[in-house]
C-alpha cells in the first residue's frame, strides 16, 4: 500500500487517543492528526501567535491559540517551510504540557528534616546569591539545547563574563557533542552545511543507526510523500536493532555494536580500490588526515597515498566478519557512493554521536561523502540532526560549553577572549582561559566530597533521570556533605527529589524566546500567556541572581564602566530594572539580550538574522545577509557557491574555515576499536538505549498529556524471541536488567515495535519510575566528551525465576 505524507503522519501517531491495552500494556491504536490548516482555524474569541515546536531538533513550526489566558488550540502552521503544515503526535499535544496538575508554582527550599517548604522569591534569591558568594569558583551552571537562545546567552555572560567560571555544560553535551566535534575536525567550523531540502532532492537516504520514522517523524514524513507522488527514493538503514523506519527500508543493514566505523572505512577503500572516488573533487577540495600522538582534534596530515594505505585492509571479507552484515549488502552500500548520477543523503542522530567513537564516526562518514564527491548538490550530502530545540541555536551558537564562547570561539585562545571582553566591556582579563568541567566530570566533582563544585545551578534540564550511570554521577549527592542543588523546573523530576532549592519556571509561551534547530534555522516567538501561579521565565531568574551578587558586592557583576552586567535601557536610555520582576516586561529583554548576541556570529560566518526579520518569518536559516536592494537573505547549502554569499566567485566550493587554512575540507582515517566494554559470560547481552515516538527525552513533560502517557504508560525491556523463548518469560512478564553499575526491573516485550537482534536487549529512558541510566555507562569519546548510551553489558533474568 502507498502511503502519503498526512496517511504516514496519521498511522505513527498510533495511540495518541487510546489507552494502551494487552498484556504488556503497550498496545495502541491509531490516532488522525488534524488536517492541514489552509490558516488559522476560525475559532471563536481565539487569538493565534506563532512559535517552534517545544520538542525536538526539527523546528517544526505551530499556531498557538489561546482565550482567556489559556492555550486552547494547535495547529501546524501551514506556511513554515520545516513542517507545511503539519507536525507530530507529540507536536499536536504541545500545548498541553502546561497544564499537569503538579506544576511547581512557588520557590521551595529544603527544611532540616528533609521537607520542601515555600519560601519567597526574595528569599530564593538570596539564599542562591549568598551560597554562588561564598565560593563563586566552586560554583557550576547545568542547562541544555532547551534554553532559548536569550537564556542560554545570559546564564553564558554570568557565568564567564560575571564570575570568570567556565563551569558552565548543557546536556547537549550527552547528545551531540560529537557531532560538533566531527564537524570541526573536517570543516574547521560547527554545524550542517545542508538542509531539509535534501530530503525532497535525494535519490538514496542512507540512515547511520537512527530512527526518523519515530524520532524525527515529520522530516521522515517527506520521504514517504515523495514516494506517494510516484518518485524513487531508496532507503537504506544501518541499524543494530529493527525499528519503524525499518517497515519502508528498501535495505536493513544490522551491524554489530560499535562496528559502524568499518563499514566506513570498507566504503572508502573499496572506492580507492575500484578508482570510484572522485578525483576532480577531492583534488581541488580536500585535504587528508589521521589521528595524532598525543591526540589532538586536528590530527595530523597524510597524504592521500598514505590514507589509501591506511583503509587498505578494511576489505569486503574483513568488513563483513566485524560488522555481521552480509557481503552482498555491503557490496550494494558501497555502489551506491560509487555511482556519481546518484543523490545521496545521509542522515544520522544519537546512534553515531552517544558513542566512544563518536568523533571518529561522524568524521568517517563526512569522508566517505567527500571521497565519492556526494557533496554539496541538493539532496547529496551529509545531515547531522539533533534532539533538542535549541541544541544548534544556544549550545553550539552561543557557546553554552564548558571551553565555547559565543559565535565559535573558545576560552583557550587569548584573540577570542578578548573579542568577548571589549563586546561585553569587560576589563582585560576577566574571562577565564581555562576551560571548565564538561558534563560528566562535572557531576563526578559535584557528587563527591572531594570534588571542586560545592553548589550546581540545574535549569531546562533533568540529569537525575538522564545522566549515565546516575547512581554515581547523581544519587550520590544524597551521602555527601555541604553540597547544595538548586533545579529551576516545572514539573517535579527526578532531579528536584534531591534539590536543595527548586524555582518555579514558565515554560514555552509562557515566556518569549529564540530557538535555532537543525537546519541553522532561528525561530522566534513571543509570550502568548501567563505563568501559573509564581513561575518566571529562566532568563529572568539569571539575571535577578545577578543583580542580588552585584547588590551584595560581587565585582564581576559590573562592567569595566560600572554598570550593572546586564544592564537594559529603555527608548530614552533610562536603566530598566529587569531583575525587579513587575518590570520585566517594560521593555523585550529576550530582543536585547539576542541583539548583543547578534554581532559575536559573524567570526564563523553564522550570521543570524536581526531579531525584527525573525518575528515575521517562521525562521530564517544562516547565514542571512542584506542584498543589494536591503532585503534579507537566508543561505540554504554552505560552502557552495550561489548559494553561500561568503564563498568567492569562480570557486564553486569554499571551506573557508578549513583547519589547514587553505579551503579545503579533511578525509580522516580511524581505525576501528573494540567497544570498552562488551558482552562476557557474566553480563552477555548488549543493552541499548533511545527514545519512542510518544515521549520526548525524560518524559517530565510528556507524561503530563493524558494522551501520549496513556498511548505509551511505562518503558519496557524490547527482546528478541529466541532471548525470551531461552529466559522462559512472556510479554508483560518482569524482567530484570543488569549491568556492573545497577538493575532496574521492566516488562519485556517481544515482538512490539522493534525487532533487535539475538543477544540484544533495548529499554526507552522516558520513564521516571524505571531508570535505566542507573545501569549504563558514562565511558565517553575523547574529544568530544560525550558519553555512550547505546551499548553496554547487561544480564538479563525473568523476574521471580527459581
Amino acid at each position: 500500500m502507498s502511503l502519503d505524507r498526512r496517511s504516514f503522519l496519521r498511522l505513527s501517531a498510533m495511540a495518541a487517543a487510546t489507552a494502551a491495552a494487552g498484556a504488556g500494556g503497550l498496545a495502541a491504536q491509531d490516532a488522525r492528526p488534524a488536517p492541514r490548516p489552509a490558516g488559522p482555524p476560525d475559532l471563536p474569541g481565539v487569538t493565534w501567535g506563532k512559535a517552534p515546536c517545544r520538542f525536538c531538533g526539527t523546528g517544526c513550526h505551530v499556531l498557538v491559540g489561546t482565550k482567556d489566558d489559556r492555550v486552547v488550540s494547535i495547529a501546524g502552521h501551514p506556511d513554515a517551510e520545516v513542517n507545511r503544515g503539519l507536525l507530530c503526535v507529540k507536536g499536536y499535544h504541545v500545548g498541553m504540557i502546561l497544564y499537569g496538575e503538579d506544576r511547581l508554582t512557588r520557590p521551595l527550599l529544603r527544611q532540616a528534616d528533609g521537607s520542601l517548604a515555600p519560601i519567597s522569591w526574595d528569599e530564593a534569591l538570596d539564599v542562591l546569591a549568598r551560597r554562588i558568594l561564598r565560593a563563586p569558583e566552586k560554583f557550576a551552571f547545568y542547562g541544555s539545547g532547551q534554553w532559548t537562545i536569550p537564556e542560554g546567552y545570559a546564564a553564558l555572560k554570568f557565568m564567564k563574563g560575571g564570575l570568570s567560571n567556565n563551569h558552565i555544560d548543557p546536556n547537549a553535551r550527552l547528545c551531540m557533542a560529537s557531532a560538533v566535534t566531527g564537524f570541526l575536525a573536517t570543516y574547521g567550523v560547527d554545524e550542517p552545511a545542508s538542509c531539509y531540502d535534501d530530503l525532497d532532492r535525494a535519490d538514496v537516504v542512507i540512515t547511520w543507526g537512527n530512527n526518523p520514522a519515530e524520532m524525527h517523524p515529520v522530516l521522515f514524513s517527506r520521504i514517504i510523500d515523495r514516494r506517494a507522488r510516484g518518485e524513487r527514493v531508496e532507503l537504506i538503514e544501518l541499524v543494530t536493532r529493527r525499528t519503524r523506519t525499518s517497515e519502508h527500508a528498501d535495505r536493513t543493514l544490522i551491524f554489530a555494536p560499535h562496528t559502524d566505523l568499518v563499514i566506513a572505512n570498507y566504503i572508502a577503500a573499496e572506492l580507492i580500490r575500484n578508482g570510484t572516488w572522485d578525483r576532480e573533487f577531492v583534488g581541488k577540495h580536500c585535504n587528508f588526515r589521521a589521528p595524532s600522538e598525543p591526540a589532538a582534534l586536528t590530527g595530523k596530515a597524510i597524504s592521500f597515498d598514505e590514507y589509501a594505505a591506511l583503509v587498505k585492509p578494511y576489505t569486503l571479507e574483513h568488513a563483513a566478519k566485524l560488522t555481521g552484515i552480509a557481503p552482498a549488502d555491503l557490496q550494494a552500500l558501497y555502489a551506491v557512493f560509487a555511482d556519481p548520477k546518484r543523490r545521496i543523503t545521509s542522515l544520522w542522530c544519537m546512534g553515531m554521536n552517544q558513542h566512544t567513537r563518536g568523533t571518529a564516526i561522524n568524521c568517517l562518514v563526512h569522508g566517505v561523502h567527500l571521497l565519492s564527491g556526494h557533496w554539496g548538490k541538493p539532496g547529496d550530502g551529509p545531515t547531522s540532526l539533533t534532539g533538542q530545540p535549541s541544541a544548534c541555536g544556544t549550545v553550539r551558537e552561543v557557546g553554552t560549553l564548558a571551553h565555547t564562547l559565543p559565535g565559535g570561539r573558545v576560552v583557550m585562545n587569548a584573540e577570542h577572549r578578548k573579542q568577548v571582553e571589549a563586546h561585553w566591556k569587560l576589563p582585560a582579563g576577566r574571562i577565564n582561559p581555562k576551560p571548565g568541567h564538561h558534563t560528566v566530570d562535572m557531576w563526578k566533582a559535584f557528587c563527591s566530597d572531594e570534588g571542586n563544585i560545592d553548589t550546581l545551578w540545574v535549569q531546562v534540564t533533568n540529569p537525575g533521570h538522564s545522566l549515565p550511570n546516575t547512581k554515581a554521577l547523581f544519587a550520590a549527592k544524597a551521602r555527601c556533605k555541604d553540597k547544595f542543588l538548586v533545579v529551576s523546573d516545572v514539573y517535579p523530576t527526578a532531579t528536584t527529589a534531591l534539590a536543595d532549592l527548586i524555582l518555579p519556571s514558565a515554560l514555552w509561551v509562557e515566556k518569549g524566546g529564540v530557538y535555532g534547530n537543525s537546519e541553522r534555522r532561528t525561530q522566534q516567538w513571543f509570550r502568548m500567556v501567563t505563568p501559573p501561579g509564581e513561575a518566571r521565565p529562566d532568563v529572568w531568574q539569571t539575571i535577578a541572581v545577578a543583580r542580588r551578587l552585584h547588590d551584595l558586592g560581587h565585582p564581576g557583576m559590573k562592567d569595566a564602566d560600572g554598570r550593572f552586567l546586564f544592564h537594559v535601557a529603555d527608548a530614552e536610555g533610562n536603566e530598566v530594572p529587569a531583575w525587579d520582576f513587575a518590570r520585566w516586561e517594560d521593555v523585550n529583554v529576550d530582543e536585547r539580550l539576542y541583539e548583543d548576541y547578534r554581532p559575536l556570529t559573524a567570526l564563523k560566518h553564522k550570521h543570524v538574522a536581526p531579531y525584527a526579520e525573525l518575528v515575521r518569518a517562521t525562521g530564517l536559516r544562516w547565514p542571512v545577509v542584506q542584498d543589494a536592494q536591503g532585503a534579507w537573505r537566508e543561505t540554504r547549502w554552505r560552502f557552495v557557491e550561489g548559494s553561500d554569499p561568503f564563498v568567492a566567485p569562480g570557486k564553486g566550493f569554499q571551506f573557508y574555515h578549513s583547519v589547514t587554512g587553505d579551503d579545503r575540507a579533511l578525509v580522516w582515517f580511524h581505525p576501528y576499536e573494540p567497544p570498552p566494554e562488551a558482552p562476557d559470560g557474566e553480563f552477555p547481552f548488549w543493552l541499548c538505549t533511545g527514545r519512542v515516538l510518544e515521549h520526548w527525552h525524560t518524559g517530565t513533560m510528556t507524561r503530563r498529556v493524558p494522551q501520549l502517557k496513556r498511548a505509551m504508560p511505562r518503558a519496557y525491556a524490547e527482546m528478541h524471541p529466541d532471548d525470551a523463548r531461552r529466559l522462559g518469560v512472556r510479554s508483560g512478564e518482569e524482567v530484570r536488567v543488569r549491568s556492573r553499575r545497577g538493575e532496574v526491573v521492566l516488562r519485556a516485550w517481544i515482538g512490539g515495535r522493534g525487532a533487535p537482534p539475538p543477544g540484544t536487549v533495548f529499554v526507552p529512558f522516558f520513564d521516571e519510575t524505571q531508570l535505566v541510566n542507573d545501569v549504563t555507562l558514562d565511558a565517553h569519546d575523547p574529544f568530544s566528551k560525550q558519553p555512550d548510551y547505546k551499548k553496554c553489558a547487561v544480564t538479563v533474568e525473568k523476574v521471580g525465576a527459581p
